[in-house]
């Protein structure tokens, strides 16, 4: 029996940790939070990206974007520690840099040589961002968005697909 009782304690122990989705539920009603994940049928939004972008992130299964705009550093410094809570259960940083100012964090799990699920992490006292991407990446490709200005782009063409696509029935004046 007490072995049945710590094989137990152990899978809730390893499946009580954090997530990027429990991390996403907690703060996209926040004040000044945009977010969005993109469902399944709109999937193919994510095929027309830009060639860069879709070479860079590869066969994407699912995203998530939140971002905060002109957080109280406390609050800010309050998403840094959640979000290393959440890397702290299963993913491996690919790169990580704290400094006062700012913090960026690549965050990665893996499945051999294939990264299976990414988070994009970056804040500073102007606006806080992660993406959080499931798919198959090429670890050498997500590496480069550890240059700022190469995230930043990526990011901002995310956006621009997302946005751009949006099915227009859902807009009630169409």
């Amino acid at each position: 029996m007490k072995k049945y009782s710590l094989v137990l304690l152990c899978f809730l122990m390893f499946n009580c940790g954090s997530s990027f989705q429990s991390f996403y539920n907690n703060h996209k009603n926040d004040i000044g939070a945009t977010s969005f994940q993109v469902p399944n049928f709109m999937k193919a939004v994510l095929g027309s990206m830009s060639p860069e972008v879709s070479n860079v992130l590869g066969n994407i299964t699912d995203l998530k974007y939140i971002k905060f705009e002109n957080v109280p550093e406390a609050k800010r410094m309050g998403l840094v520690n959640e979000l290393s809570e959440v890397t702290n259960y299963g993913y491996k940083d690919m790169f990580r840099k704290n400094e006062l100012s700012a913090t960026r964090i690549i965050s990665v799990k893996e499945l051999g040589v294939v990264l299976t699920d990414v988070i994009l992490f970056n804040s500073n006292a102007k606006q806080t961002t992660a993406f959080y991407l499931e798919g198959k990446f090429d670890p050498e490709k997500i590496k480069t968005l550890s240059d700022p200005d190469k995230f930043d782009n990526i990011t901002g063409q995310l956006l621009n697909a997302y946005q751009s696509n949006l099915n227009p029935s859902f807009n009630p004046n169409n």
